[in-house]
């Protein structure tokens, strides 16, 4: 027996089921993959009361709409986009916030329009999903069919088993915004920067780079400078991580992602570091982007530095304010004054 279900009545462009990854499988061939953006993933989990690595729906580019087929349950949007909310039985559509929870009841309709800020956002669950375990992880990856609901991207009709009923009480909210940082993605250089000639290195760090439409979450392809090598670009198959910047024989870089292979047969020029990976992961195509060097001990101070921002604005979130729309027609159907006064001059 389940608590009930999340009806997909669209699925959006592109909704999978996510968590931070399936972590220690890599030497099995089975990558990481998870969310692209684990900052929004690990907070939305924490306004709704879960753990951080509770698996959501990822929402690329366009949200779902979707209906609850379950007595109560609490969900939020980690991320900007516009959300309308249908009551059952009739009524008037109204906005909803993200980052603010929100109760949903048997046959409330939810719709999540386009992603307006990065190419991203989540939709964590009170009590997440009832759905089957694979190696650790209830993340899905999508190139091998595994994980997640039915290994895929969520579609019409699909029934997401809840793992519990929200019970009534206050709704919380994100009292402050990610900062996702700015300015130039930082690398660490290596562990093939000896592979590429002095012009080369210069180039790959001062060049103005466009995220391609070839981007997804295996891989961010770039267009710019070609970044030049010493003596061709392919190497013995070894281990990457998820940020590698591979440079095949066209000079070109390729940023790998969440669904990135296990292992890769071209240079690698550089590693995002860490705390850039959420800031990439929500690139889209025509994102303009530039590379700066960082040493390891810089790297690891600022990802630090973010892990003391994830755990402030967990510690900040807060009971929510009333959700009160003001009912504009009613206001203009009712006389407010109830009378008037000609007073003589200078009372």
């Amino acid at each position: 027996m389940t608590a009930g279900f999340l009806e997909i009545v669209a699925p959006g462009l592109m909704t999978s089921v996510q968590d931070l990854g399936r972590l220690g499988s890599q030497a099995l061939g089975m990558p990481v993959a998870g969310a692209t953006d684990a900052m929004a993933l690990r907070i939305a989990n924490a306004v709704v009361g879960n753990p951080e690595n509770t698996a959501a729906l990822e929402i690329g580019y366009l949200g779902p709409t979707l209906t609850a087929a379950s007595d109560g349950v609490r969900v939020v949007l980690g991320g900007k986009a516009k959300l309308t909310l249908q009551p059952a039985g009739g009524g008037d559509a109204r906005a909803v916030k993200p980052w603010r929870s929100l109760l949903l009841k048997r046959g409330d309709k939810l719709t999540i329009g386009a992603v307006e800020e990065g190419g991203v956002a989540y939709l964590a669950v009170a009590g997440g999903f009832a759905i089957p375990v694979f190696m650790g992880s209830l993340s899905t990856y999508m190139r091998s069919g595994l994980g997640g609901f039915e290994g895929r991207a969520l579609k019409a009709g699909d029934r997401l088993p809840l793992n519990a009923v929200a019970v009534e009480g206050d709704e919380r909210e994100l009292a402050d915004q990610i900062d996702y940082g700015s300015g130039a993605i930082r690398v660490v250089l290596g562990p093939q920067d000896d592979r590429f000639t002095a012009k080369g290195i210069e180039t790959f760090l001062s060049a103005t780079y466009t995220v391609t439409k070839e981007a997804d979450r295996m891989g961010i392809r770039l267009e710019g400078d070609s970044v030049e090598h010493t003596r061709g670009a392919d190497i013995a198959s070894e281990g990457v991580v998820t940020g590698s910047i591979q440079v095949p024989g066209n000079g070109k870089p390729i940023i790998l992602m969440a669904d990135r292979q296990t292992t890769g047969g071209y240079t690698k020029i550089a590693t995002v570091i860490s705390a850039d990976l959420a800031r990439v992961g929500r690139m889209t195509p025509g994102d303009t982007l530039s590379f700066a060097k960082v040493e390891v001990a810089e790297a690891e101070a600022l990802r630090r530095a973010q892990e003391k921002q994830v755990r402030r604005l967990i510690d900040g979130i807060r009971t929510a304010m009333p959700d009160v729309t003001l009912d504009l027609n009613a206001l203009y159907t009712q006389n407010l004054i109830s009378g008037a006064v000609d007073a003589p001059s200078g009372y």
